[in-house]
């Protein structure tokens, strides 16, 4: 299991910092299917190229994209959260009944390199699956990397649970399939 905190190793140093913070790329830009299925998808070389086909074309670090670009061949990304395979997860639910990306993931946009933030143990899900309205909020701010949590949250929680139709779901078959 991957440690919390500790950036992991990748083909290619990408800054979520930089490109999410710095020049304000949505998250669904690269992770394309978070919305409409269980894995929220790793870009794939084209998504990078869009941009690096016209900037930073010389730039040493990004030649490992230019190789995959060139050759076909995708880049092997080190997953951040991998989850064990007994364990089922759905980002599209997560993120249509108001689950905030940085919720999970936490501050990626001040992350030059990425890690883990949370340990996703399954004491750690539970906590949430227990008391969702304190971390549910509006679907509008799901992708938004500076909401921050009202003083009135329990309120607003208790009322978008309701608003989403979310259930604490805490039985085993919830997540082991």
């Amino acid at each position: 299991m991957k440690r919390v905190n500790v950036p992991i190793s990748q083909p290619v140093p990408f800054s979520h910092e930089h490109h999410v913070r710095g020049l304000g790329i949505d998250c669904r830009y690269c992770h394309t299917t978070v919305e409409v299925s269980a894995f929220a998808g790793i870009p794939p070389t084209e998504t990078c190229m869009t941009c690096h086909s016209q900037i930073w074309t010389d730039a040493e670090m990004l030649e490992p994209v230019r190789q995959s670009y060139q050759n076909n061949v995708p880049l092997t990304w080190n997953r951040v959260y991998d989850l064990p395979g007994f364990v089922y997860f759905n980002h599209s639910i997560h993120v249509s009944k108001g689950i905030g990306c940085s919720t999970c993931h936490g501050q990626v946009d001040s992350m030059p390199l990425m890690w883990r933030v949370t340990p996703l143990t399954m004491a750690w899900c539970l906590e949430c699956h227990r008391a969702p309205e304190r971390y549910v909020r509006p679907r509008e701010a799901v992708f938004s990397m500076s909401y921050r949590p009202p003083a009135n949250q329990l309120e607003l929680g208790r009322k978008l649970i309701g608003e989403y139709n979310i259930r604490k779901l805490t039985d085993c078959y919830t997540c082991h399939r």
